[in-house]
């Protein structure tokens, strides 16, 4: 069978001819029209008018590299302000901006590690280990070409895995019965987030549609693979929850199902990022994978040696910086976006995108502000099939106008832009696509990183590098575009009936964006300890379900249009109890996301990740270590003595941040508790009045580390007026209260609102808990531990609120320096719990089933 044209027209030899002169200002004819590489086709929204059959390079600047003169691994960067480059811009495209590309239907490439996990598991042919084959109607037999083989301990310098085993190939079957498959089973050595990677080899029949399953926490995934290209490396499907131990619940299982005749080949699955594993001069760099530059992943992902080491191994630096744009051009080559280049991969990459920061600073506290880099006047004439270097120009001007101008909208900032550099740039004179640098901040000024640490920064600035490239693409070849919409907001859940609930949601309109308007939505459930589905899609912002008895269902919520899909809501939790009369409200008002703690005066600026670390949007992997120098006199020195200057202590650790999911920590204790129905809500649903707080026998209001810190860009407050007037009424109508959060009463320090925490809560403040190291809680029977420092699991109560009892209430639990944590309340006309730490960062589950079912006894038995 004949392999089908990639593009939609050849272009012709005279027109060819003319643009190798000039140049076209945009794609023109050519387009990538066939099969994506990757396709989940489990994705319950059609995405028509984003980035769909888009392919995209981005890439995050720099990694730690073998330096050959100094004898030793270092990074590329300095350490600065407990960061350094290296590690920085990471945080921007990993969690934000790879997202939304891939949110809008991109498939995005990236050279360096992409996945924040430590832990690979290779499953392989070669090796038969977790591998099993069945073969039904179609028999499986070797590939004539070459495959990925692992074999233990590290990997010299130039070796390619991808040349040292065998892959395996089978006949493609058009029925869905008696079908051969191979299923991947691994043996995870703990719970986590893993990415999955599948390998294979292209071949004159390969199908473009190979049928891959991905069983995650007992739920499945499908995805269609086009191995008509991209074979002989890692092709990313996605990253999945899976569960500690070997089960078929958590596997990849391949099929020889196609709509079309061809052949199906299989190798290795990989899943996780892992450790760095290619030794130069004699020693391993000893970090995660994801802290290295792109020269030893894209080794590890078979590129040719002249791909890996333009310098033939003398010069890891140079090579690194290089390599990210050959593995692009490896990739592309021999697709409709670089026809002549006839030995690569038929990926059809039509632009390519680097995400650095930059050194400089203002003594005068003013913003350094953001660069836009590209490259017209060197390389070739031409990119591509014919397309003008100026268009890159043209992307990198986008960039870096679009980031003011979201930046300005988003936060009422000045924010600065420093022009458009055209400059000769291996990273955009090596890329045969449009292609272009942003220089998003200067991390050595403090006023910029100082924005740029706070994650909602990152998401705007991500956002707008997003909306860029959906706009460019469009113009490029003369299509619409649509943005897609934001998160949904004041999200809760009530019952309907005894067995059913319904949930509810608004959306959230963007006054710059008329498009991102959402159209429908994506409701995503997790039963019990299942993972969460592929989601349905619903019209309405409202969706009812008739729940199971005794089983946690768990929520969440995403915009859709035709542009693509938004960030999530938080998870919310329901628990239907045959027999209940009373039913228990949930409500998250934890919803902060922040920078570390800032110290800026005229002597001294930086970070104190000791004083509050910040809370980031889930887990991040960008701090170096704690801060040493906070000198302002020393600002642009280097070394020990410069300003910013720090520590490593922090390097590879995958810190914990705001999961936005801790309602389900706190109805599975309740699930513990007694036989309950349970609810829940965002604290905007309450505070905006739409939630009848009388209708339930207790509040469980869910603070976290809420406060208001005095530099996070957006607003955070335990209790708000409006939330303050809810609970006045519900306590004054009997109600029950559990209240648990890091400050709840350090952030009231107005007199109307110590009187109100007096009043209602029937606390006062006592002072901070600066005892972070001694963090065992005593009291109620028993003693346990609390997350109370920077660590990997759990978000850490640092320094919470001492708390005093007023009037009749009294001391429940107390810190290890003997300071009160918990005070207790039972009154004539209501009861109150208030815990002066997260519940959610009690260490052990069992531990917080039993206070939890202590503090509902208490509340609500008479």
């Amino acid at each position: 069978m004949k392999i089908k044209l990639l593009c939609t027209a050849l272009l012709a030899m005279s027109f060819a001819t003319t643009n190798a002169q000039t140049g076209k200002a945009s794609w023109g004819r050519t387009n990538y029209e066939d099969a994506p590489w990757v396709k989940n086709v489990s994705r319950p929204n059609e995405i028509t008018d984003g980035l769909q059959n888009r392919h995209l390079s981005v890439w995050s600047s720099h990694g730690r590299y073998y330096d050959a003169k100094k004898g030793g691994w270092r990074w590329q960067r300095p350490i600065l302000f407990g960061t350094t480059e290296d590690l920085y811009t990471q945080t921007i495209v990993l969690p934000y901006l790879i997202p939304m590309l891939e949110n809008a239907g991109a498939i995005v490439y990236s050279p360096r590690e992409r996945n924040w996990q430590r832990n690979e598991i290779i499953v392989d042919n070669d090796n038969r280990v977790n591998y099993k084959e069945e073969s039904l109607k179609k028999k499986w037999s070797n590939t004539s070409e070459k495959g990925f083989a692992l074999h233990y301990g590290s990997y010299n310098d130039g070796e390619n895995p991808f040349t040292a085993g065998t892959a395996r190939q089978v006949k493609a079957r058009k029925r869905d019965s008696k079908l051969s498959s191979v299923v991947y089973q691994p043996t995870f050595p703990e719970t986590g987030r893993y990415a999955v990677y599948v390998s294979y080899q292209t071949q004159k029949k390969s199908v473009e549609a190979a049928e891959y399953i991905v069983f995650h926490q007992g739920q499945e995934t499908h995805f269609h693979v086009n191995q008509r290209m991209g074979g002989g490396t890692w092709v990313y499907l996605g990253t999945f929850e899976f569960d500690k131990g070997n089960s078929i619940n958590n596997s990849v299982v391949l099929t020889n199902h196609s709509s079309h005749r061809g052949i199906v080949t299989t190798d290795a699955v990989r899943f996780g990022g892992g450790m760095g594993n290619i030794v130069r001069g004699g020693t391993l760099s000893g970090l995660p994978r994801f802290l290295e530059g792109a020269r030893y992943s894209t080794q590890w992902a078979g590129a040719p040696w002249s791909v890996v080491s333009k310098s033939n191994g003398s010069n890891d630096y140079n090579d690194d910086i290089n390599c990210r744009s050959l593995m692009t051009n490896w990739l592309a080559g021999g697709s409709c976006y670089l026809p002549d280049k006839k030995d690569g991969k038929k990926v059809p990459i039509e632009l390519a995108l680097a995400v650095h920061s930059d050194a400089g600073y203002k003594a005068d506290n003013s913003f350094v502000g953001t660069l836009g880099i590209c490259t017209t006047q060197e390389g070739n004439k031409t990119l591509g099939d014919g397309l003008s270097r100026k268009v890159s120009k043209t992307l990198a001007e986008q960039l870096v106008s679009n980031v003011k101008r979201d930046i300005d909208n988003a936060f009422h900032l000045n924010w600065v832009t420093r022009s458009v550099w055209d400059r000769n740039y291996s990273e955009t004179r090596l890329p045969e696509v449009p292609s272009a640098i942003l220089e998003t901040l200067s991390h050595q000024n403090f006023p910029d990183i100082m924005l740029g640490q706070d994650p909602n920064f990152k998401f705007t600035l991500a956002r707008s590098v997003y909306k860029t490239i959906l706009k460019y693409e469009a113009n490029m070849h003369g299509k619409t575009y649509t943005v897609q919409p934001l998160a949904p907001s004041n999200f809760k859940i009530e019952y309907i009936s005894p067995k059913k609930i319904r949930l509810q949601w608004k959306p959230t309109f963007d006054a710059n964006e008329p498009t991102a308007t959402p159209t429908s939505y994506n409701v995503y459930v997790a039963m019990g300890t299942t993972g969460f589905d592929n989601g349905i899609n619903v019209r309405n912002p409202s969706f009812e379900i008739e729940l199971q008895s005794g089983l946690v269902y768990n929520f969440k919520v995403t915009a859709c249009n035709r542009g693509g899909e938004s960030f999530p809501t938080e998870t919310l939790s329901a628990l239907r109890n045959d027999g209940a009369s009373q039913t228990i409200l949930i409500v998250n008002a934890f919803h902060r996301l922040s920078s570390p703690a800032v110290v800026n005066t005229n002597a001294e600026q930086g970070f104190d990740l000791e004083a509050d670390p910040g809370l980031s949007y889930g887990p991040v992997a960008g701090w170096a270590g704690r801060q040493a120098n906070f000198n302002k006199a020393m600002i642009g020195k280097e070394g020990p003595n410069a300003l910013g200057y720090g520590g490593e202590e922090l390097v590879g650790k995958i810190i914990a941040g705001n999961d936005f999911n801790y309602v389900r920590e706190h109805a599975e204790a309740l699930r513990h508790a007694g036989r309950y129905n349970i609810v829940s809500c965002s604290s905007k649903a309450v505070e905006n009045g739409e939630i009848n707080l009388s209708k339930y026998a207790m509040v469980d209001l869910l603070l976290g580390n809420e406060k208001d810190d005095g530099h996070s860009l957006l607003y955070y407050k335990t209790f708000k007026p409006s939330l303050r007037q809810q609970l006045t009424k519900y306590l004054n109508g009997r109600g029950n209260l559990f209240v648990s959060g890091s400050y709840l009463a350090s952030d009231m320090q107005g007199t109307d609102e110590q009187d109100w925490l007096r009043n209602n809560l029937k606390i006062t403040f006592d002072s901070a808990n600066p005892d972070n190291y001694n963090s065992i809680v005593t009291g109620m029977g028993m003693s346990f531990d609390v997350y109370r420092t920077i660590n990997e699991q759990h978000y850490g109560a640092y320094t919470p609120d001492n708390i005093q009892p007023a009037d009749n209430a009294f001391s429940t639990l107390t810190y290890a320096d003997g300071h009160t944590a918990a005070v207790a309340y039972k009154g004539t006309n209501n009861s109150v719990f208030t815990l002066a730490f997260p519940f959610e960062c009690i260490k052990d589950a069992a531990t917080r089933n039993s206070i939890m079912k202590g503090i509902v006894n208490f509340l609500l038995k008479k």
